[in-house]
């Protein structure tokens, strides 16, 4: 096995990913329950097989058995079960039989199909590289918003309308897929991108709101502060700010940040701010995560979803392990230490598996994410503290061969 971390971590990859793997079908990857029984009842969900892809191509490039064979799976279902080849680009949901279980097409499913090519580009999963081909097409053609700099969010299945909405979360995850994809196709455009994507929502915007993200806006990018509070909730746009955002963009700056160093370009200064901005807001919102994260807080901090998500804890990890690295403090290597602990405590069951959701007495809950559905966030969490800020975790691993 490659470069994983001693100890803890690495004895915790392996049992993670063998109960991801109970989620394989016979065309993708299912939803699963906490028991590690496939919910058939949500049918096949894009996002669900394009992280799931990408972590097992991540997770063959570290030499785990049967995960090269997981990772072929993956880019067969996203070139295959999910791929309109009518008007192109990806369903969101669909049946076994390939049929769409929704007349829209999203940007945040569009970028992870982004990410999961790419990742699978470098790792040598065949198909992948006509993969990521045309899935950077698509995103360019039907997302990419020039001259703003900034993606869409939702269209119809044709393409044919565009929702009266924009949102940070999808654009969030275009700057990761876009920074992988710079690096599996070479393309420095893509890593410019991210950067102007980046410049606005955080940058300008979130430093606007004392370092709390903007998620939700409309069509002509006007804030919209109240959007969603009748839905407090929603896993996908949730009322609010969201510390578990602000965290995981602190890492993703610091991404692009080392990046540009190495690619031998000037980075501007504000990024390695910001990103010391969003975890000491975070930090302050949350009590410095001594109890966990809450989802949601208002404007002025206070907690309005308190359940704790797995995603927000790793994230927050992520975020000071990443910014130790970038500034040498000691403080924040010292917030990476006490949050993993937390982590480590009230997410991973006995099995090596993660729970998704702990309500406000740390007590295993399933409001907003029931089951467990992915191994993404958890997966980056045991990875990606053993590897450099840049290039992207599949070259760095395929370069420690």
């Amino acid at each position: 096995m490659g470069p994983v971390p001693d100890g803890e971590r690495r004895e915790l990859l392996v049992p993670l990913l063998e109960f991801a793997g109970r989620s394989r079908l016979e065309r993708g990857f299912g939803h699963l329950r906490r028991d590690g029984t496939v919910d058939s009842a949500r049918g096949l969900e894009l996002w669900v097989n394009a992280r799931m892809t990408y972590v097992f191509a991540l997770a063959s490039l570290l030499g785990v058995e049967h995960a090269s064979d997981q990772a072929r799976h993956g880019v067969d279902a996203l070139t295959g079960l999910f791929e309109d080849r009518v008007h192109g680009g990806w369903w969101s949901t669909v049946d076994d039989a390939g049929r769409p279980g929704s007349a829209t097409k999203s940007c945040y499913d569009h970028a992870f199909v982004v990410l999961a090519g790419a990742t699978a580009t470098v790792a040598d999963v065949p198909g992948a590289a006509a993969l990521l081909e045309r899935a950077l097409r698509v995103h360019e053609e039907r997302f990419w918003e020039e001259p703003l700099g900034r993606c869409m969010d939702q269209r119809a299945g044709d393409w044919s309308t565009t929702e009266d909405y924009r949102g940070a979360n999808s654009n969030m995850h275009t700057v990761e897929a876009y920074l992988v994809a710079a690096d599996a196709s070479g393309d420095a455009v893509w890593r410019d991108r991210a950067l102007r994507i980046a410049e606005h929502l955080v940058h300008r915007v979130a430093q606007e709101h004392d370092w709390r993200v903007v998620e939700h806006f409309d069509g002509d990018w006007r804030p919209l502060p109240e959007h969603s509070r009748d839905r407090p909730a929603d896993p996908f746009r949730p009322y609010g700010a969201t510390p578990g955002h602000g965290l995981e963009w602190a890492r993703l700056l610091l991404h692009l940040r080392a990046a540009h160093s190495l690619a031998g370009e000037a980075s501007p200064d504000w990024l390695l701010e910001a990103a010391v901005g969003l975890v000491e807001r975070a930090a302050a919102d949350c009590d410095e995560g001594r109890t966990g994260f809450p989802y949601t807080t208002d404007w002025d901090g206070t907690p309005v979803v308190d359940q704790r998500f797995h995603w927000v804890h790793c994230e927050a990890v992520l975020a000071a392990r990443a910014l130790a690295s970038a500034t040498g403090e000691q403080r924040y290597a010292d917030l990476a230490d006490r949050w993993w602990t937390f982590t480590r405590e009230h997410f991973v069951e006995a099995d090596g598996s993660w729970l998704h959701e702990l309500d406000a007495g740390l007590a295993p809950s399933g409001v907003t994410w029931p089951g467990k559905p992915d191994a993404y966030h958890a997966f980056n969490a045991l990875l990606l503290p053993s590897l450099p800020l840049a290039p992207s975790a599949a070259v760095a691993l395929r370069s420690a061969d």
